[in-house]
């Protein structure tokens, strides 16, 4: 039996069983895949116990970036961000290797596209850990050039400064009051989990013309996106980034690589997108 699974804590809430289920079972492929608490302090092990039945691992918060020194080699976007939430084993003639890859910017990328936003300017970021070093990169590439961001972490904004710099992004701080800057951002994008409460509030002005792309899907809506959705503001829902990173990692797992198209992959992700009512 192949083996997959994905990890994190908590993980109780994750979609991405039903995702990987209904994406085998089209391809015809009797694989497990399910969710395993597992904390930083446990993944050097988790890891280093997985045998041969081992496919892959999906990775969720706080691990995509504890597990960057643990793996053989990490794909172009997993170094920019300095995070991976995928994992695929591989069995050579040296031996067994652990290879890293980060889907998540595409997710965001595929996201925002799929919902018609085919270019950015500003951008308003809530939130400063991996996942928005990952749409860091995805509004770079929709062409971002200036963002400011919103977060408690220090040491996560510097990171984020240096990441725009290499991006040709200006990177800034928001006021710590709260004070608007005056600049209306074309996006608002959270990072923040689905139920964190937090003090980020937003004129209805803002609200009503800035799209918001909210990376939490559990509860739903998130009290920032039913505060959007208050105002006639529009909201990308973090389902659709969920749904469109866990087809790359599919294909990852399937193919090797996150540019191997799936056989009937039009199939695959229709499946996928009924499995969590999307």
């Amino acid at each position: 039996m192949t083996r997959l699974a994905v990890l994190g804590s908590p993980i109780s809430h994750s979609q991405s069983p039903a995702l990987h289920r209904a994406a085998y079972a089209v391809l015809g492929l009797d694989w497990e895949y399910e969710a395993i608490e597992v904390t930083s302090a446990g993944l050097p092990a988790f890891i280093g116990a997985c045998g041969a039945d081992w496919r892959g691992l999906s990775l969720t918060m706080p691990l995509k970036r504890d597990v960057m020194p643990l793996l053989t080699d990490a794909d172009s976007y997993a170094e920019l961000t300095g995070g991976a939430n995928t994992v695929l084993f591989r069995e050579g003639a040296h031996g067994p290797s652990i290879h890293g890859f980060n889907t998540d910017v595409f997710g965001i990328l595929e996201a925002f596209r799929d919902a018609g936003v085919a270019r950015l300017t500003s951008v308003r970021m809530l939130g400063a850990g991996a996942t928005a070093a990952s749409a860091l990169v995805a509004v770079a590439q929709l062409g971002a050039r200036r963002v400011v961001v919103s977060t408690r972490s220090a040491p996560k904004l510097i990171a984020l400064f240096d990441l725009g710099e290499e991006l040709g992004i200006d990177v800034h701080a928001a006021h710590p009051d709260g004070i608007d800057d005056g600049i209306r951002p074309d996006a608002v994008i959270s990072t923040l989990p689905g139920g964190a409460d937090h003090e980020y509030r937003f004129e209805s002005s803002v609200r009503a013309s800035s799209v918001l792309f909210d990376v939490a899907y559990d509860p739903w809506p998130s009290a920032l996106a039913a505060s959007w959705l208050e105002a006639g503001g529009r909201v990308i829902p973090g389902i659709e980034m969920l749904v469109n990173q866990a087809l790359l990692q599919v294909r990852i797992f399937v193919g090797g690589g996150p540019d191997r198209i799936l056989p009937r992959e039009a199939a695959v992700l229709a499946a996928m997108r009924e499995a969590v009512g999307v």
